[in-house]
């Protein structure tokens, strides 16, 4: 789950690319998805147009390590173009089908029967049934880095070619959040036979795009495939893609990706560095798309410490965060600050406990430096960091090698300061970031996360699974459990909010901001990002130039 440049589940980030979409619609105790008066039909694909044809470029962040959605920890644009998803969520947020045309969860939450599409077809032309979504399901929940995530599938059946049952030891709603993405998508079970762990080098499914060719380092590419009629339902092409080709170039360097796009070798250029909007504003042909990320960059506490088991010392640092100059300075005004625990793009945001949680820890500095008072430091000495016991108020804050980060460590180290606490900033490739975090070897850290389900929480907060901040409350593990197991929408979204509430009174972090997410296309057409799946609608762009 825009493709935003985190890690994969178990390391320093949870990214909305690589999670999939919002579960902000799950299903009550027996209801079922079907489709819907209005959204597109099913049809073969559009008369060839003028602007049809081409090979449409990308500049992609990161290079994926493999194109096994499977095997992967990192899932975006350049992994995914083989796949389909079971279901989707339109551009408003709603849960539809895709290849899979309706649903339904028992009323007991423990069964979801899905009645497949009879129209589809892998790319080597088989046609796609319930055995092999159930194959691909079965190898998911044994083989995936990301297999919890599907939760506690008992078994899984395919009484007939279009129904498949997924039996679940106990209800577990963010499971519609799986059937969004890509990790659950058919493959072709022939090829999976003959390839088997090495899929990924070849995969076949039942996607847009094909046979994949990956120049190491430096692209993938894939063709289209010509037979595709089971688009998105809120896509306008139902058919077979305009473009002929499609290319995912890897360049890391941000100049390079710059200079490439001037001279008009991409055509999307993706996660844009706010200082160079307004430079590429200027050339003919290009628009600024931009899209809030569904996840917030935040500052950490490694809560095992003992310092950090005193609230004062917690909430005292929170009150010393302005969030309004990190917005405009280090991230040129393309973000939003965050007071609570969810933003406002994860279903589970409570506009109550944003307010809460600002009125609380809004910027005071006189405050910040009462609580430190309150709980044994103040600047003894005379040197601008308060101390206790001879022992100053000293933190190093661990943070991986983003220049956008790098700006904000550094002007929290200055804000802190004013409060009298000294902050040395230790900047680190992101495995030693995520080794150091997972070890509990760090105090303070800036990190990142985004997940399309407020079950974010039980992945970040829960005693066990809390691997980051190391946070343990017995309450907010047993309303996190809850939270998994509540069918019915309304009733979950409480569970989260009274959840949250307790995060925000004791603070297991400073939410931070927003990114605001920024992509420059040129010479295109029909370019669109789904907010709610951050799919970018490749089937229906044509190249103008």
């Amino acid at each position: 789950m825009k493709k935003r440049r985190y890690g994969g589940l178990a390391t320093i980030g949870l990214s909305v690319t690589l999670l999939l979409a919002a579960c902000s619609s799950t299903t009550g105790t027996n209801s079922a998805g079907t489709s819907t008066p209005g959204t597109a039909p099913h049809s073969a694909a559009a008369p060839k147009q003028a602007g049809d044809g081409g090979t449409l470029v990308i500049a992609a962040p990161v290079e994926p390590d493999t194109l096994d959605p499977q095997k992967t920890t990192w899932l975006d644009s350049a992994n995914s173009q083989p796949y389909d998803s079971l279901l989707t969520r339109d551009m408003q947020g709603k849960l539809m089908p895709h290849l899979a045309e309706s649903w339904q969860v028992s009323e007991d939450g423990k069964v979801w029967t899905l009645v497949l599409r009879k129209d589809v077809k892998f790319q080597s032309g088989a046609p796609m049934t319930a055995d092999s979504v159930k194959a691909s399901i079965e190898r998911f929940s044994k083989i995936s880095p990301n297999k919890d995530l599907a939760g506690p599938i008992e078994r899984i059946e395919a009484p007939d070619a279009q129904t498949v049952k997924v039996y679940f030891k106990e209800p577990f709603a963010p499971f519609a959040n799986m059937l969004v993405g890509t990790f659950l998508a058919p493959f072709d079970p022939e090829r999976l036979k003959e390839k088997g762990e090495q899929f990924g080098e070849a995969p076949l499914a039942t996607g847009p795009f094909m046979n994949p060719e990956v120049k190491r380092g430096a692209s993938v590419a894939y063709v289209k495939n010509p037979e595709y009629k089971w688009a998105l339902p809120y896509a306008e092409n139902q058919g077979a893609p305009h473009v002929d080709k499609i290319v995912f170039r890897f360049l890391k360097d941000d100049d390079t990706r710059i200079l490439e796009f001037k001279k008009g070798t991409i055509h999307i250029l993706q996660e844009v560095p706010s200082t160079y909007v307004q430079e590429l504003q200027s050339i003919p042909g290009t628009k600024i798309e931009t899209s809030m990320e569904q996840g917030m960059k935040y500052l950490g506490f490694n809560n095992q410490k003992e310092i950090f088991k005193d609230v004062r010392i917690k909430q005292a640092i929170a009150m010393a965060v302005d969030r309004e100059p990190i917005v405009q300075y280090a991230l040129s005004g393309f973000a939003k600050p965050i007071y609570g625990p969810l933003p406002p793009t994860i279903p589970g945001y409570s506009e109550r406990i944003e307010n809460m949680a600002k009125e609380m820890y809004g910027y005071n500095v006189d405050k910040a430096k009462q609580l430190l008072a309150e709980a044994g430091y103040t600047d003894s000495d005379g040197d601008g960091i308060a101390d206790k016991g001879g022992k100053p108020l000293s933190f190093e804050l661990l943070l991986p090698e983003d220049p956008a980060l790098q700006r904000v460590a550094q002007i929290l180290q200055s804000q802190l300061k004013e409060i009298g606490v000294d902050i040395r900033i230790a900047v680190h490739d992101t495995a030693t970031v995520k080794d150091r975090a997972i070890k509990g070897n760090h105090e303070l850290f800036l990190l990142y996360f985004g997940l399309s389900d407020p079950d974010i929480l039980y992945l970040l907060m829960q005693t066990d699974n809390s691997k980051r901040v190391h946070y343990s409350n017995p309450k907010v593990d047993e309303l996190l459990a809850k939270g998994r197991t509540t069918m019915d929408e309304a009733q979950r979204m409480k569970v989260y909010e009274e959840a949250e509430e307790i995060l925000v009174k004791d603070p297991p972090w400073v939410p931070l901001y927003v990114s605001e997410s920024v992509t420059a296309t040129r010479n295109i057409e029909g370019y669109k990002l789904n907010p709610f799946t951050s799919d970018i609608l490749f089937a229906d762009i044509r190249i103008t130039k």
